[in-house]
């Protein structure tokens, strides 16, 4: 299976989910924060760089439920920019 190439505007929205999850983690660790979310720190990594810029669902909802986010707020601040 082929993977379309990722727009512009999704490689942006990756790369503002990966600081928004960066800043809510603060001065926790990678590691501790992967391993509550059931993930490897090397996937938190990925997403956290933007190199894993459209992450499943379920990935997104365990991340936002062990840093405390609402993900009404994460599909806010990640929506694409007005044009």
């Amino acid at each position: 299976m082929v993977r379309t190439p990722l727009t512009p505007e999704e490689r942006e929205r990756g790369e503002r989910l990966g600081r928004l999850l960066r800043d809510a983690r603060g001065g926790r660790s990678m590691v501790e924060v992967a391993a509550a979310a059931g993930l490897s720190a090397e996937t938190l990594r990925k997403i956290e760089t933007g190199r894993a810029p459209t992450p499943a669902f379920f990935t997104v909802a365990a991340l936002a439920g062990v840093l405390d986010l609402s993900l009404d707020e994460l599909l806010v601040r990640c929506a694409p920019l007005p044009a």
